[in-house]
């Protein structure tokens, strides 16, 4: 299993600056964002697969310093409400398919989008309890009208380049959890998995290992982020918290470096449920704790990942 890092920390920078940073931290692979909310600072889909030579340069700049490129990342909101948002993150999220395999990248990781509550709303509506009775015609709609034939045909779409898509649950989108993930799975098809991010899952309750055993063959890239649920704040409002993030001492929880929600034992326990459902890939450092600089906050998270990663496969058993 490899570590790398997801590049939108370094957006700031320069692409080959930040790939120097990367290598001189022992990092294996990147994640680099072409559209949708992270943005293009290091690669926009469109103008690298009309781009041959600049798409070449590219992936010359990551693998001359030892590095792979473990997935694109393109979280829009395809399904959208407003029309033109979402035609904008549909044909972002199609060019960056399209980038993917000219690339030879397996996986592009994305949101599943949230749609309006009916035709003409203006904004997504999440909907997160069945009563009264509104919601769950919202839910039906939602799934039945946009969700399930968007990605349906998405799916296809990437299976047709040979390239894997991986929602990454996360509160505020339609698929939020596994059993929405599996949802839209089982309606759609197994090309379309999940980016697993443990550190959305940590906040809701839900036990990232249970959901690894759950999730299976469906788990296609792997986030490294953590997560840690202040108690004394939970106690008093419960977890649903939409006070800004740099409200920290009163927010419900905060988006920590790796190791600083859960310990290293944690991590171990994590990193064998990955190998124990067959994942042997990446694991994709994102950083968002807002109480450590990016450097600090990512050689901690580096340092926490090393002493838990399984890097050998296993070999012959022998019994004396």
């Amino acid at each position: 299993m490899k570590i790398g890092i997801f590049t939108a920390l370094f957006q700031d920078r320069p692409l080959e600056q930040a790939l120097d940073i990367i290598a001189g931290l022992g990092l294996e692979s990147v994640e680099i964002g072409t559209g949708g909310y992270p943005g293009t600072a290091h690669a926009d889909a469109a103008v690298l697969v009309a781009d041959d030579g600049q798409a070449k340069a590219l992936k010359e700049a990551v693998e001359s310093r030892g590095l792979m490129i473990s997935a694109l990342s393109c979280h829009g909101n395809a399904v959208h409400p407003d029309a033109g948002f979402a035609r904008a993150s549909h044909e972002s999220w199609r060019q960056t398919i399209v980038l993917a395999e000219k690339l030879g990248i397996p996986v592009v990781n994305t949101f599943s989008g949230c749609p309006g509550g009916s035709p003409s709303d203006k904004y997504p509506n999440w909907v997160t309890c069945p009563w009264p009775d509104d919601f769950l015609k919202i839910l039906d709609y939602q799934w039945n009208q946009v969700l399930i034939p968007y990605w349906a045909a998405e799916e296809k779409f990437a299976r047709s380049h040979g390239v894997k898509i991986a929602l990454e649950m996360h509160p505020g989108m339609s698929v939020y959890n596994p059993e929405t993930a599996l949802k839209l799975r089982d309606a759609t098809g197994d090309y379309l998995g999940v980016n697993f991010d443990p550190s959305h899952l940590f906040w809701q309750g839900i036990d990232p290992i249970h959901a690894l055993r759950g999730l299976g063959a469906a788990v296609h890239h792997v986030h490294a982020k953590d997560t840690k649920v202040d108690r004394l704040n939970t106690s008093l409002n419960g977890v649903l918290d939409t006070k800004p993030y740099s409200d920290e001492i009163n927010r419900s929880w905060l988006f920590r470096s790796v190791g600083y929600g859960h310990d290293v034992a944690w991590w171990k326990d994590f990193v064998s449920n990955l190998r124990l459902i067959g994942y042997d890939y990446v694991l994709s450092i994102e950083h968002e704790d807002s109480l450590m600089s990016s450097m600090e906050g990512l050689r901690k998270a580096v340092e926490c990942l090393k002493q838990s990663v399984i890097s050998e496969a296993p070999g012959a058993m022998f019994w004396a």
